[in-house]
């Protein structure tokens, strides 16, 4: 791809005579106008920017020149559009070789630039994954053979993990070394499925450091959910032949597994082996169960996603339902940005070009909406699937198309109903404070507080709400240091300091801005300490409110106390401004607990340790601490043990392991 260079012309462009007086009054620079004439008729991406030099807008065309003069020409009105049209400044332009690669650019660019008018989705697609791990090698040293009468014949040598595929759940980026299967909606699908897996064909589901020290079934063999490999009640060659007829059903090949099955048990029957017989008759007898109380009859589709899109406030609603080896498994919700007059198809393509660039997309898709067949082709170039786009489906996929409909109207019922709640929460704060705030969608709080055990491992936590919901990517934790073990003033004056000594220095410099509230957990002593702070950097006092607990401490008398002198208030117990008090105190309360709990762990138990390795980070550290059990766990761990935690290399493996010990 090549960045286009436009050399202005001196034709400008004619305006459509359609359009309204407004528009024409609107008067394009002509450098502008020059360089939408200058366009090629080839594919490629194209980006507007304001007078700030702020981008407005990213798109693709097939055409450039067809595409951006469009914008131009066209009587656009008062649509969000329109409204972005008359803010163009400049423009940029990417030539590329095709229609699928400029998908992709636009996309990256999306995510990039994050741009005013383009509809944007969160960037969530971290889907769950049900992973069956493929043997290593298989020894026959450790097979253990069932003997005529049922009988285990089991030998001296206890098998190897790595040896016997296990089922587990699974999130993050697939590879060839295992099988995936999904991405399932969420971890409820994911866990009914392993629950399949355990009822029908009994596949193991537990670590490799439970299964390598074993020497007696575990509860999952006694309510027949586990075959029991790890301690040779079963045989490597027929839990290997489960492992498939499991990997076939999820593939959606459920007939033909029926048949195989009963195909064997036949055989064993003709063989006069009635034990094996009878355990695969058991087999297809919960199979057949199972899948009879499946809500939802397949029609013989194997993967396919059903898209609705609801559109209702201002807001909308993508319901994204999944279909996967012939199952359906659920629908997951996404609710996108800066959608405001825009028409469901747009919403719809938007949704496409972002999401399928990420996960590999089913070779059917089934919309509320049709599509541009451009953008279906493009999609079916990148990803390497040829898809079947239908928007009018017949018969199942009627009944799925209107059960996706439907739980998109409902979720962005539900959506528009608690945004509702919390602006009328939000509302009723700034009114019972007598706030004068211009910008109620962008009102924002700070709320800190302080938590400890016996003065160990002190930390201060600050939450933030902002466009009347909580902000949890904005919170922060401060460990406090330097002062004496309990000392809650100190803790305050600290944690205050250091986080608008830089924020009070910008706002004098006219490049910073306060938050519209900070609301401080405690009475009149922390209140104290914070106005010392605020006067001490110049910062407006009456921003500070304390919220200090009611007599008996009990919820729902607590009262606000103001730094500036102002009485003190008490809200009913049923205020909607106190409910917003109390959820935002709340969360500051269980932010700093839970912060304080891990650190006190670190403290106690060295698990800090682990996170001095060089290659071990705080995620890694959860994964390993989770996977083993503790400390004490990770430091008996083998090498091989180490390896099969995700994100762990053998060099980094080797590493723990001499570093523990």
């Amino acid at each position: 791809m090549t960045e286009k260079t436009l050399k202005p012309k001196s034709k400008s462009l004619e305006l459509d005579p359609a359009q309204t007086s407004e528009q024409k009054a609107h008067i394009f620079s002509e450098q502008l106008l020059s360089d939408v004439n200058a366009l090629p008729a080839l594919p490629g991406v194209y980006r507007y920017f304001d007078e700030q030099d702020q981008v407005l807008y990213v798109g693709k065309a097939n055409s450039l020149k067809k595409r951006v003069s469009s914008y131009f020409q066209k009587n656009h009105g008062g649509t969000r559009i329109g409204h972005m049209v008359k803010k163009i400044h400049r423009l940029e332009t990417t030539v590329v070789r095709s229609e699928a690669e400029a998908l992709i650019l636009e996309n990256n660019l999306i995510k990039t630039l994050k741009p005013k008018y383009n509809i944007l989705f969160r960037d969530d697609k971290s889907y769950p994954y049900l992973k069956i791990t493929k043997p290593q090698s298989v020894s026959n040293k450790s097979a253990t053979a069932l003997t005529s009468t049922g009988e285990s014949a089991k030998t001296s040598t206890h098998p190897n993990a790595q040896e016997i595929s296990r089922v587990i759940y699974y999130r993050g980026a697939v590879d060839a070394k295992h099988e995936y299967f999904g991405p399932y909606p969420s971890v409820w699908a994911v866990r009914e499925a392993i629950w399949l897996m355990q009822k029908v064909f009994r596949l193991r589901t537990c670590e490799d450091s439970v299964f390598n020290h074993r020497n007696r079934p575990c509860l999952l063999y006694q309510i027949k959910r586990c075959s029991a490999p790890c301690v040779g009640l079963v045989s490597v060659d027929q839990y290997n032949e489960d492992v498939k007829n499991a990997a076939a059903l999820l593939r959606g090949e459920t007939q033909q597994v029926i048949k195989e099955l009963e195909a064997k048990m036949r055989d064993h029957a003709q063989k006069l082996e009635f034990e094996m017989a009878a355990e695969i008759r058991n087999q297809i007898s919960a199979l057949s169960k199972v899948l009879h109380q499946q809500a939802v009859e397949t029609a013989g589709d194997q993967d396919v996603d059903i898209l609705a899109v609801q559109l209702q406030g201002g807001k909308a609603c993508v319901n994204l339902a999944m279909v996967r080896g012939g199952r359906h498994l659920g629908d997951r919700p996404y609710f996108p940005m800066h959608v405001d007059q825009a028409e469901a198809t747009e919403v719809l393509e938007a949704f496409l070009t972002q999401h399928y660039l990420d996960i590999k997309a089913p070779p059917t898709l089934i919309a509320s909406h049709k599509v541009s067949s451009d953008l279906v082709k493009a999609l079916s170039v990148q990803t390497g699937v040829k898809i079947q786009f239908i928007s009018q489906p017949q018969s199942q996929r009627k009944i799925w198309l209107e059960m996706a409909v439907q739980n998109a109207q409902i979720q962005l019922t539900r959506l528009l109903a608690e945004e509702g709640s919390q602006k009328a929460r939000t509302r009723a704060l700034i009114d019972a404070l007598d706030l004068a705030v211009e910008d109620v969608e962008a009102f924002r709080i700070e709320c800190f507080d302080i938590s400890h055990t016996s003065g160990e491992a002190t930390q201060a936590s600050c939450v933030v709400f902002h466009h009347h919901k909580m902000q949890g990517a904005e919170y922060r934790r401060y460990n406090i240091e330097g002062i004496k073990g309990g000392d809650d003033y100190a803790a305050m004056r600290q944690v205050l300091e250091r986080r608008y000594s830089k924020v009070a220095e910008s706002v004098r410099l006219g490049e910073g801005k306060m938050p519209d509230l900070v609301l401080i957990d405690g009475g009149k002593g922390q209140i104290g300490i914070s106005r010392e702070v605020f006067d001490t950097l110049g910062l407006d006092i009456s921003r500070l409110v304390g919220v200090e607990k009611g007599e008996g401490r009990k919820v729902g008398l607590e009262e606000l106390v103001f730094a500036d002198g102002r009485e003190k208030i008490s809200l009913p117990a049923d205020s909607a401004a106190l409910m917003l008090v109390a959820q935002i105190r709340d969360e500051a309360h269980r932010f700093a607990i839970t912060g304080m709990r891990a650190q006190r762990a670190r403290v106690r138990v060295g698990a800090s340790k682990i996170e001095d390795i060089p290659g071990v980070g705080p995620k890694k550290r959860a994964k390993l601490l989770q996977r083993f059990g503790g400390v004490k766990g990770v430091a008996q761990a083998s090498v091989q043990d180490l390896l099969s935690v995700e994100g762990i290399s053998e060099e980094l493996a080797e590493a723990i392991y001499k570093a523990l010990r």
